[in-house]
């Protein structure tokens, strides 16, 4: 696929003159999606003690700025695993995204390879992996395994066939978290068709009309494609959870025997311990995420900007990527100067999918990176490898 395709037309570029930041894209989701949908997306668990504190650990980090520097140069290019990408970010794993946004799957690909930054397909993505990888190359998979050899051969096999270069292993769900937030919305795994949910689904027409419909219509009822080397079951299908395995049995045990299987970069992701990160070196992983799950796991979590110091000191040379409550370009930017490699955001690009489609993700893609770009002449780094803790100071009073 050609980068360049699918620039955004002129209508959308219009609909989107609007939209200044990420967050302006939740607020016109809100209205655009059920809302159930909406809730499945933008909840997290229990008292979302986790979600506070992630945002929380930005507002305590500040940047200390240096001045009269010639800025003119500046770039925000990285490279990471032999390829060179065109900002500090990407986008996370999204399950269930064809239910949200029309080919959602398919929209987050094309913008993320049209816009050279990586995209993560999720385990429990609604589009087949083969589809996705044939129209974005540069897409990763993400997994989700239990300890069964055959499961786990099964889903190396397919990836590898499929041709794709990364696999990043989600190791924080032996369980599912306590999203009660789910029950109130009454969204469900399988989901349940209801008279409440088919009324909610004529007061949003643009989605019944945008998304549901023609994902009917032309693909037939959704079904979880990727958590396993078949086809699984459909969305509605009451085994539906039994569909992606036992997760609680899978142990470090499992990863070495990826490792052995698996040829490509291997990406550990989940992680906040520093002593599993020194672990997850030692049993071969290329890199890890930390993440808590944007706080959909477990509540009171530590934020994984908190953790980030600890754990690029235990992983030595090995890249270190954070997920969890980034919405800005100085988020990014502070996670880039305590030594992460690079930024993965999830809602926010999946907001701006369902609203304005692929040309939507570009534009949100392309707010975050004027963020960066703007921040970092305000900073005084000319690249991302100039930024570290001096650039920052804890506004609590704790060491950087």
């Amino acid at each position: 696929m050609d980068r360049r395709e699918a620039e955004p037309s002129a209508r959308v570029k219009r609909k989107a003159a609007g939209v200044l930041s990420l967050g302006d894209y939740e607020a016109l989701a809100r209205a655009h999606l059920p809302r159930p949908l909406f809730g499945y997306v933008a909840g997290a668990c229990e008292d979302n003690l986790t979600v506070a504190a992630n945002r929380d650990a930005m507002r305590r980090v500040a940047f200390v700025p240096r001045v009269l520097r010639d800025m003119a140069g500046r770039t925000q290019q990285l490279s990471l695993f032999g390829e060179n990408w065109s900002s500090p970010f990407g986008i996370a794993p999204m399950g269930l995204s064809a239910l949200i946004a029309m080919r959602g799957d398919i929209a987050l690909a094309r913008a993320a390879h049209a816009e050279n930054v990586p995209m993560l397909l999720s385990a429990t993505s609604l589009i087949r992996l083969e589809e996705v990888r044939a129209v974005s190359p540069s897409c990763w998979f993400q997994a989700y395994l239990p300890a069964d050899r055959d499961w786990i051969d099964g889903v190396v096999d397919r990836v590898t066939a499929a041709g794709f270069g990364t696999l990043v292993i989600s190791v924080d769900v032996p369980v599912l978290g306590n999203r009660e937030n789910l029950i109130r919305e009454r969204f469900s795994t399988p989901l349940k068709p209801s008279l409440r949910l088919a009324l909610d689904g004529v007061l949003h027409p643009r989605w019944l009309l945008g998304t549901f419909a023609p994902t009917l219509l032309r693909h037939g009822m959704p079904a979880f494609e990727n958590s396993s080397a078949t086809r699984g079951a459909p969305v509605i299908a009451r085994n539906v959870e039994r569909s992606f395995g036992q997760r609680d049995r899978l142990t470090w045990d499992g990863i070495r025997h990826i490792r052995d299987r698996w040829r490509g970069n291997l990406v550990i992701k989940g992680l906040l311990h520093a002593e599993d990160a020194s672990l997850a070196r030692s049993v071969g992983a290329d890199a890890i995420i930390l993440s808590n799950h944007g706080g959909r796991q477990l509540d009171g979590a530590i934020a994984t900007l908190d953790a980030l110091p600890g754990a690029v000191a235990a992983a030595g040379d090995m890249p270190v990527l954070i997920d969890s409550g980034f919405r800005r370009g100085s988020d990014i930017l502070k996670a880039i100067a305590l030594g992460a490699r690079m930024v993965l955001i999830g809602r926010p690009f999946l907001y701006a999918a369902a609203v304005h489609g692929q040309a939507g993700v570009r534009h949100a893609i392309g707010l975050l990176r004027a963020e960066i770009d703007r921040n970092m002449a305000l900073l005084g780094a000319n690249s991302l490898d100039e930024l570290g803790p001096d650039y920052l100071y804890r506004t609590d009073g704790a060491a950087i």
